[in-house]
């Protein structure tokens, strides 16, 4: 996995001091931090992923290093990447933090999918 290991360590280190439940998981060539068993935060490269509220979604993309998440062409609503270089400090990684672990009570869980025979 390619990803930074300074930011998914500052990303456990806070999550640790706000006795959140939590467990990463690799996903998306990187490492993603699940939060009552959905998706919160992550870590994809130079970059920090963030599951917000689809409702402040166009306002956080306005803040700089903030950039959509997009898979397959499509960007996705309530998804956003934030680059390391804007993460410098304590308080600017609270801050998306903040707005993941807010958000994560009213976040849908994922289906599982089921598995076809062969």
């Amino acid at each position: 996995m390619a990803y930074d290991t300074a930011l998914a360590d500052r990303v456990t280190d806070m999550l640790t001091a706000r006795r959140a439940t939590f467990y990463a998981k690799a996903m998306f060539g990187g490492l993603c931090f699940m939060v009552n068993d959905k998706m919160c935060l992550g870590v994809v490269k130079a970059e920090l992923m963030v599951r917000l509220d689809p409702a402040v979604h166009e306002k956080a993309l306005k803040q700089p290093g903030c950039s959509p998440m997009e898979f397959t062409g499509r960007s996705m609503k309530g998804f956003v990447f934030v680059h390391v270089a804007h993460l410098d400090s304590e308080d600017q990684l609270r801050h998306w933090m903040d707005l993941a672990l807010e958000f994560n009570p009213r976040a849908a869980i994922a289906k599982k999918r089921s598995r076809r025979a062969p």
